[in-house]
């Protein structure tokens, strides 16, 4: 995603973003952490795909080759003994933007990313490394935004940029909402209205995290990557001090800056354009996203409200097949009807799960009573659901 008045951001802890616009950078073809079906996926694209190795260590996270040719790149990337450091991430130069990124690489794991790059310079950034940021330039020719002449796409991407807005938009409207009941000191209406606000977070995820430090700001976890206890703020601070401590103290002003953190997403996605590769990454994000953090119960531990917020991630990925469906109905039918059937199977298995007014009004039971047996069952089907849509980028590049 790129988008206009970089200037006007800010970034991590208040600190304002570099005032140039980097143009060349900002036509960066997204895509975050992904996994390993992923990244063949991207690799798959072309029989030029460039490769770059990323070691973390103490010192630094330095890439090599730091320049290659413009077009497909597969990060690799590995951590050998470095302890305070666990991720690498793909920036504009200005530092401005996350591109993409491996995260939650402890030492002796390695993991990856694909993307597709224009000519630019970028930075790969380690934090907690002695030297976070490291130059990375991509050499050549911009290449034609051919899916712009293509009425299908244009037409999917002009309806998703509508579609995020209307999320984003929403989110502010329900979190104040939630807010004004902890305002209130109405607690239990507080947890009611806790996970409706959450719903609208989940389906844009991927979106929002492309400003770095705005989306640990809003929906950063306890040490996932939150290690500071002065920096755990936004929603699952929140929820940690409503349900596990069972306290409205210091949540008001919690809930004023969680506010605020929103209303800063909004303005940016509204100033934001999109295209179809984008998308495609974000739906595999979504999936990837529910079958980690959400069937684990990791996400919402707190409140036992991850079913909700499990089929918030299903519904935005499948929000981009929609979009996409006359387009792949033409390209890959096959892939449509995988896809189609894919996700019939996750929502029998969600439906299992329904409740009326369910847990906390969410139309759910609470998470904690899904057992293990029937938490693998979720993962193989979403992990299956997963496998399908890492195909779409293919697809919408080719």
């Amino acid at each position: 995603m790129h988008k206009d008045g970089l200037g006007e951001e800010r970034r991590a802890r208040g600190r304002p973003a570099a005032t140039g616009i980097v143009a060349l950078a900002s036509l960066a073809l997204l895509a975050s952490a992904c996994s390993s079906s992923h990244g063949s996926s991207g690799s798959a694209a072309s029989a030029h795909t460039s490769t770059v190795t990323i070691d973390l260590t103490p010192q630094g996270c330095a890439p090599k080759p730091a320049k290659i040719a413009a077009g497909p790149v597969q990060f690799n990337v590995t951590n050998t003994n470095a302890g305070a450091v666990s991720e690498a991430e793909l920036r504009t130069s200005n530092l401005a933007k996350i591109l993409g990124e491996q995260e939650n690489l402890t030492p002796g794991l390695s993991g990856g990313f694909s993307l597709d790059l224009q000519p630019g310079t970028y930075k790969i950034n380690c934090p907690g490394a002695s030297v976070q940021h490291w130059n990375f330039t991509v050499t050549g020719k911009a290449s034609g935004a051919s899916w712009q002449s293509n009425p299908q796409l244009a037409a999917a991407v002009s309806s998703y940029g509508s579609y995020i807005d209307q999320n984003a938009a929403s989110l502010v409207t329900h979190t104040q909402a939630f807010c004004q009941a902890i305002d209130a000191g109405n607690m239990a209406q507080a947890e009611v209205l806790y996970p409706k606000a959450r719903v609208y977070y989940e389906r844009i995820e991927p979106v929002a995290e492309i400003w770095g430090s705005l989306d640990t700001e809003i929906d950063g976890r306890w040490e996932n990557p939150v290690t500071v206890a002065s920096q755990f703020i936004g929603f699952h601070k929140i929820e940690q001090l409503i349900w596990a401590d069972n306290t409205l103290a210091g949540t008001p002003k919690l809930c004023s800056a969680l506010v605020g953190h929103e209303q800063q997403l909004l303005t940016l996605v509204r100033r934001a354009q999109y295209n179809p590769l984008e998308m495609a990454s974000g739906a595999t994000d979504l999936i990837n996203e529910a079958a980690t953090s959400k069937i684990s119960g990791e996400e919402e531990r707190y409140s036992n409200t991850d079913l909700p917020v499990f089929q918030a991630n299903v519904d935005g990925a499948m929000e981009v097949v929609g979009l996409l469906q006359p387009y792949l109905q033409r390209k890959d039918p096959g892939l449509l009807s995988q896809i189609r059937q894919r996700n019939a199977a996750v929502a029998t298995l969600l439906a299992k799960y329904k409740a009326s007014p369910g847990y906390d009004d969410t139309g759910y039971v609470e998470y904690s009573t899904v057992l293990d047996p029937q938490r693998r069952q979720l993962s193989t089907a979403v992990n299956a659901l997963a496998e399908s849509l890492s195909k779409l980028s293919i697809q919408v590049s080719s």
